[in-house]
C-alpha cells in the first residue's frame, strides 16, 4: 500500500486543475473546516478524487438525530421553536435550496456531493462529482443551478442530475470559482467570483460579480471593485441586490438596472457573511458566528445561535416559515415567524 505521502504527491499533477496550489488548499481547509491534520490529509484526497469522478445516480443515506436549542421573545423566531439537526456526518455543508415539492438540496463541498431530503425526511446523494458544487439556485420553471467551485463554472441541472454549462469564462478568459448566485425573477442570473483556490492560475483581473441576462446570450460583469465577493441575494422585485464582501467584511446593497446592471453602491452593513438570504419582511439573514438578522435599514434585529458555525441559510416548508441552514457537518432546521420569498 502507498504511504499517504506517496499518494499527496501524485495529487497536483499537471492534469489537475483544481487546487493547484497544496499550501492555500490546506491552509484554506484549516480555517474553514476546523479540522487535524489526518482528516485534512482525507478530504484532499477526496476532493482530488471526487472533483475528477463521473457523475453517479442517487443512493440513499441515513438521516441523523435531531437536537434541539430553545427560542424565545424573538421578533423572527417561532415563539417556543427548537433548532433541529436534520442531517449530520458531512464535511462542510452549503448551498441549501427548497423546490416547489419541499425538497431541500444543499452540498457537501470536501466530499463533492449534492444531497437532498425530501419532506418525509429521506435523504440521498442526488450528485457525485458535482464539479465541488457550492451555492444552489431555483429558477422560475424549477430548474436547479449550481455554482461550481472546481469546474469553474455555473450550470443548470436537469431532473436526473446531467449538468448545462450556462457560463464558464468572461471575454475569453475561465471563471475562477464561481461561488453564489440568485436568479431574479425575469430569469437572469447574478453569480459572486471569488479566487480561492487559484492564487497562481487565476485569468480573471479579480474577483468580481457577473449577470447572466434570460436569454444566456453572454456574461455582464456587474461589480469589479470588491476584495472577495461571497453571499448574493436580492429582492423579489428586482429592485435591489445584496453582495456580501467576505475579505472587506461588508455587505454592499446595489440599485438594479432594467437592463441588469447595477449602480447605487451603498454599505449595508459593516460585516463579513458566507451565504445570505432575505425575508418575506426584507430582513436580510447573514451567516458566520450564529445567524444574524438585519432589517432593511440595517439594524441587527436578532442573532440566531446554531450549534455548528453556519455557511448558508434559506427558507422552505409548505408556508415557507422553515429556516434551512447549512453549517459544517450537519443540517439543521428551525421554524419562524416570518416567510421566505
Amino acid at each position: 500500500m502507498n504511504s499517504i505521502k506517496e499518494k499527496l504527491s501524485g495529487i497536483f499533477a499537471p492534469d489537475v486543475t483544481l487546487f493547484k496550489d497544496d499550501k492555500l488548499l490546506l491552509d484554506n481547509l484549516r480555517t474553514n473546516f476546523m479540522i487535524n491534520k489526518t482528516l485534512l490529509i482525507v478530504i484532499m484526497l477526496t476532493v482530488i478524487s471526487g472533483c475528477t469522478m463521473e457523475r453517479q445516480p442517487a443512493v440513499e443515506e441515513q438521516n441523523s438525530e435531531d437536537t434541539s436549542v430553545a427560542f424565545v421573545d424573538s421578533p423572527v423566531v417561532e415563539e417556543g421553536a427548537i433548532i433541529q439537526q436534520i442531517s449530520t456526518g458531512h464535511a462542510f455543508t452549503e448551498g441549501p435550496v427548497v423546490d416547489a415539492s419541499g425538497t431541500l438540496y444543499f452540498v457537501d463541498i470536501p466530499f463533492n456531493t449534492i444531497s437532498r431530503i425530501r419532506p418525509d425526511g429521506k435523504r440521498s446523494a442526488f450528485v457525485r462529482g458535482s464539479g465541488c458544487a457550492n451555492g444552489l439556485a431555483i429558477d422560475r420553471d424549477g430548474v436547479l443551478h449550481a455554482c461550481l467551485n472546481g469546474d469553474r463554472c455555473v450550470v443548470s441541472i436537469d431532473s436526473e442530475g446531467n449538468y448545462t454549462v450556462i457560463a464558464d469564462s468572461y471575454r475569453g478568459k475561465r471563471l475562477n470559482n464561481p461561488n453564489d448566485l440568485w436568479i431574479d425573477a425575469k430569469g437572469g442570473t447574478y453569480f459572486t467570483d471569488p479566487a480561492y483556490y487559484l492564487r497562481l492560475t487565476i485569468e480573471q483581473d479579480g474577483e468580481h460579480v457577473y449577470y447572466i441576462p434570460p436569454d444566456r446570450s453572454t456574461t455582464i460583469r456587474v461589480a469589479d471593485d470588491l476584495m472577495r465577493p461571497n453571499g448574493i441575494i436580492g429582492t423579489p422585485d428586482n429592485k435591489l441586490l445584496y453582495v456580501a464582501d467576505e475579505r472587506g467584511r461588508t455587505i454592499y446593497r446595489y440599485t438594479i438596472n432594467e437592463d441588469g446592471t447595477l449602480s447605487d453602491k451603498t454599505e449595508f452593513v459593516k460585516s463579513g457573511s458566507d451565504g445570505m438570504t432575505i425575508d418575506s419582511e426584507g430582513n436580510i439573514y447573514l451567516t458566520g458566528r450564529g445567524i444574524a438578522v438585519y432589517n432593511p435599514n440595517g439594524t441587527r434585529i436578532e442573532t440566531i445561535p446554531v450549534p455548528e458555525g453556519p455557511a448558508n441559510v434559506c427558507f422552505g416548508g409548505s408556508d415557507k416559515k422553515t429556516l434551512f441552514i447549512t453549517a459544517r457537518t450537519s443540517v439543521y432546521s428551525l421554524r419562524m415567524k416570518v416567510g421566505g420569498l
